[in-house]
């Protein structure tokens, strides 16, 4: 955007200006798939003798969603300056202070969509476990069948010809 000065630009004004933008032409739909300004989680719960309280509720700027209620990414946007108030430039070596880099928002998702992301992988991977089992038998099958017919072909027995192929693998076996 030329002529706009992009370090005096707001968290909010980055995101009006450069992800809400680039989200839609990544095709993200605007209506149903991201909310802004979001709160995702409550915070935990504090017991201090006879009173209970609530902490502060986590926010995120942007929840991506897969479907319907299946959050899938958070985005926290922040205004120009912060990294540059964590940084310091000494003789060419650019460093972050380690304190305000950990204290950048690292959400992640519900302990309850962890559970089924690991269920979801841990079904793909014995589904690929079952899959390449059932590849090595197809490849058993085929090398004896090939031998089988190989066998049948140099041995000068013309049955090959007029038999099915699976019926004389049979018949060698």
């Amino acid at each position: 955007m030329p002529g706009l000065d992009q370090k005096s630009l707001s968290e909010r004004d980055i995101c009006t200006k450069f992800i809400t933008p680039a989200l839609e032409q990544a095709g993200w739909d605007v209506l149903s798939q991201i909310r802004e300004e979001a709160c995702f989680t409550k915070d935990r719960i504090i017991v201090r003798g006879k009173l209970v309280t609530r902490g502060k509720a986590k926010r995120a700027d942007y929840i991506l969603y897969y479907k319907p209620n299946i959050p899938i990414a958070l985005i926290q946007a922040k205004d120009n300056s912060y990294l540059e108030k964590a940084s310091k430039q000494t003789t060419n070596l650019a460093s972050i202070n380690m304190t305000q880099l950990r204290s950048c928002p690292l959400p992640l998702s519900p302990l309850a969509e962890q559970d089924r992301i690991v269920a979801k992988v841990e079904e793909l991977m014995a589904l690929r476990d079952r899959l390449e089992a059932q590849l090595t038998t197809t490849q058993t099958e085929s090398r004896r069948l090939l031998e089988a017919v190989l066998a049948r072909v140099f041995t000068g027995d013309e049955t090959w010809r007029s038999a099915p192929i699976i019926d004389q693998t049979l018949a060698v076996n």
